[in-house]
């Protein structure tokens, strides 16, 4: 996220370019993501997972490769970007789908474990810059890529020496043995699309989440960094983005405690409350000690959703359907952010800043409040 803009940066100074590199690099996660999928349910969890993170520390490693033998031009540079993206989804929706099976072979609470993973996941997103900026001041932007190429084999080897049943090969084998016909490729690979289309719960909370993610994304990336630029404010900026960093940590970790104590109904209810209790005074922008509290709600709320998504998939679909359904959601999520944050810029340039993020918060109530109404939201404890 950090290091190859910079070194886009670093290579022809412009910051256009970096942020073409940015764009171009998304799209992969979106396109592959579906397949990625597809080759969970169908090559098996820890295989899909394995490969792809050896895929992927083979492509961080070819840039400081690349640049010692060739020189990295701006094409390599998004060359090796794309490739690299192309692998990430499938190792993350690999190991998303073992948290069921690990849990179930070390007896501990599913619920329990999607908070923790999701908590981790958290800490990681935002650490990862932090450490990145420490690398590329120390030891350079080029060098700095060995880092990732270690993490993703310690990766790759650490599910290398799992060892748990794959539930969803062993519904897929139960399903040949039994004489079910299997269809043809693309019916398969758009299982996915099917499954959250007819799951009416199911497809609601993905809505919401999306939503959610197109109005949290933009605000941490274009809104409040082009607030507290035009207040010449840069630690103002990165208390509020901490508080929302925070929270969300706290929220991922509590999911298990919550998840145990209330039903599911309740608590996708509670999320969607504190997320439109916390984005209304966020968007008045208000003082900052006022906009400290409620980034902080806010990603309070926003924590619990991703677990309560990954355990609702987990309980209403199928084991040998969970790549392909983990895979479609990752899709989703992968190409709204960048183009709510398109439109979110050139909407601050229509119309300011204050409107638009207003206009971003209502979108955000109003589908919260849509949710939290909807009937069909019940049946998310069945």
């Amino acid at each position: 996220m950090l290091t190859i803009p910079w070194l886009v940066l670093e290579s022809t100074g412009s910051v256009a370019a970096a942020g073409l590199v940015a764009a171009i690099s998304s799209v992969p996660g979106a396109l592959a993501s579906p397949l990625a999928g597809w080759g969970v349910d169908r090559l098996g969890r820890r295989f899909v997972s394995i490969a792809s993170d050896i895929a992927s520390a083979i492509s961080v490693a070819a840039f400081p490769i690349t640049a010692w033998l060739f020189g990295l031009s701006l094409p390599a540079i998004i060359t090796l970007a794309v490739i690299g993206a192309v692998f990430d989804p499938a190792g993350y929706t690999g190991r998303k789908a073992l948290i069921a099976d690990v849990a179930r072979e070390s007896n501990f609470d599913t619920d329990r474990l999607n908070g923790i993973h999701e908590g981790i996941f958290a800490i990681g997103w935002t650490l990862g810059p932090l450490f990145a900026a420490v690398l590329i001041a120390s030891i350079g932007a080029i060098n700095a890529f060995w880092v990732p190429f270690a993490l993703f084999t310690t990766a790759a080897l650490l599910i290398g020496v799992l060892r748990v049943r794959d539930s969803g090969q062993a519904a897929r084998l139960a399903a040949l043995d039994a004489g079910e016909e299997q269809s043809g490729f693309w019916s398969q690979a758009v299982l996915g699309v099917r499954v959250i289309w007819n799951d009416v719960p199911l497809r609601a909370l993905t809505i919401a989440i999306l939503v959610l993610a197109a109005v949290y994304l933009p605000t941490e990336a274009v809104i409040l960094p082009a607030y507290f630029e035009g207040l010449d404010m840069p630690w103002g900026l990165g208390i509020v983005i901490a508080a929302l960093a925070g929270g969300s940590v706290v929220g991922s970790f509590a999911y298990g405690w919550l998840s145990a104590r209330m039903r599911r109904l309740t608590l996708a209810r509670l999320v969607l409350a504190g997320t439109i209790v916390s984005i209304v005074p966020l968007s008045l922008l208000p003082p900052l000690p006022i906009m400290i509290i409620a980034a902080f709600v806010l990603g309070l709320a926003w924590g619990p959703m991703n677990p309560l998504l990954t355990t609702i998939v987990q309980r209403r679909v199928a084991p040998d359907a969970q790549g392909r359904v983990f895979g479609v959601q990752l899709s989703i999520f992968y190409a709204a952010p960048p183009v709510a944050m398109l439109f979110t810029g050139l909407a601050v340039e229509r119309f300011g800043l204050q409107p638009t993020y207003f206009g971003l918060a209502a979108l955000l109530v109003t589908t919260g409040l849509i949710v939290f109404f909807v009937r069909s939201i019940h049946r998310i404890d069945d």
